[in-house]
């Protein structure tokens, strides 16, 4: 590569990122719930040799609304639970990372830690996790241990405590998880037939986390995972969910809607406080591809007629060709952003638009990979394999 490397993610749900995207004439709506569905779109990922996919997920059905069902008929509803379909995956695939969504609420943090950890071993050190909070009054009632207000756009003024509480539940999840992560040493597996000895009972620790929520004791049931630490990622839209990012996640996807945007974000971020690794920066687009800009714009706009609406996004949505694309990614890298995380408008249509398309672009221009170089998700990432906290215990 002759300049700096891009990374690239795709961000995959159900049929694609457009609410008819289940309509358009390319997609496979019988097949939504199938494991080989799942399986075409991340081979289809690997080929490309995309960094990563993620999986999203949520403890409440897709809705229209801030909060609750809308009562539509006409979109897709229900999905695979994150982390289970990844590990489905990770036997199907051999390069790409694979970070399934994984709740912080309502979920044990332990639950979360040892399907994360194992997710790791079963593909051989290519996993991460999409830590995400719900802050929905109807997700809560699934559960029924907390009453939740309802938090809408016109409201999120008078709920800032209760996503703060939230995020701050977040972040201690992660560092449970983290902490869990690390209670079992590298070597703490002996295997020693002749002595009768499987672990060294040593090298395993409690963790004795005590938090506002939930206290762990620990050690973990799974062993260390093979990267040491899965990769934590975070989507952050403003201030809070930034700081929780920067204090607990080793990517952070943001979601500017152009140049001037991505600056002040990469600004904003970088000036936050931060242990250890430097944040990777990854803005999210959606995009719409096809071999010319018009008939790119031609079926967002037949998908826009199908539901009724005319498509809107957090993120800046993308309707052209690749060569466009990649000159646009190009230029936001300029601010900073270091990869993007894109999330197709339709699958497999803009999927292999950006697989075959864009990373051919990119490559022409000297800034994507030839060959994966890594075989663990950190080091495509360029993020070093972190030794344990309690190794310089058991070897002074």
């Amino acid at each position: 590569m002759t300049g700096a490397p891009l990374h690239l993610a795709v961000a995959l749900d159900a049929a694609g990122w457009h609410p008819a995207a289940w309509r358009d004439p390319v997609a496979r709506p019988r097949e939504l719930f199938t494991a080989g569905y799942w399986a075409k779109l991340v081979g289809e990922a690997e080929r490309g040799l995309i960094d990563f996919v993620t999986i999203e997920d949520a403890l409440g059905l897709q809705s229209s609304r801030p909060d609750g069902p809308d009562g539509r008929l006409d979109l897709v509803r229900g999905r695979f639970d994150a982390v289970l379909l990844a590990a489905r995956l990770a036997p199907l695939t051999s390069a790409i990372g694979l970070v399934p969504t994984a709740t912080t609420t309502h979920t044990e943090p332990f639950h979360v830690a040892i399907g994360i950890a194992t997710l790791d071993h079963v593909s051989g050190g290519r996993a991460g996790w999409r830590a995400q909070v719900s802050a929905r009054a109807s997700d809560a009632a699934h559960f029924g241990r907390r009453t939740f207000p309802e938090v809408t756009p016109e409201t999120i003024g008078e709920h800032q405590g209760h996503i703060a509480g939230l995020l701050a539940e977040a972040a201690d999840a992660v560092e449970v998880a983290r902490r869990l992560w690390d209670s079992w040493e590298d070597d703490a597996e002996i295997r020693d037939v002749a002595t009768g000895r499987f672990v060294d009972r040593d090298r395993l620790h409690y963790i004795d986390f005590t938090g506002s929520r939930f206290s762990v004791k620990g050690p973990s049931i799974t062993p260390r995972p093979p990267q040491g630490q899965p990769v934590v990622t975070a989507l952050a839209h403003a201030r809070p969910a930034q700081e929780f990012a920067a204090g607990s996640a080793d990517v952070v996807y943001v979601t500017p809607h152009d140049r001037e945007q991505a600056r002040s974000v990469v600004a904003e971020l970088r000036s936050l406080p931060r242990a250890g690794e430097p944040l990777k920066i990854f803005a999210d687009l959606v995009v719409f591809l096809d071999g010319d800009t018009g008939r790119a714009v031609e079926r967002r706009t037949r998908l826009d007629e199908l539901d009724g609406a005319e498509f809107a996004s957090d993120a800046a949505v993308f309707a052209g060709t690749a060569e466009d694309l990649a000159d646009l990614l190009l230029d936001w890298a300029q601010t900073g952003i270091q990869g993007y995380r894109l999330r197709p408008g339709v699958v497999p249509h803009d999927l292999k638009g950006i697989t075959r398309g864009l990373t051919s672009a990119l490559r022409r221009r000297g800034v994507f990979r030839d060959a994966y170089e890594a075989d663990t998700l950190r080091g495509l990432l360029g993020l070093p394999r972190p030794a344990g906290r309690h190794r310089r215990a058991s070897t002074s």
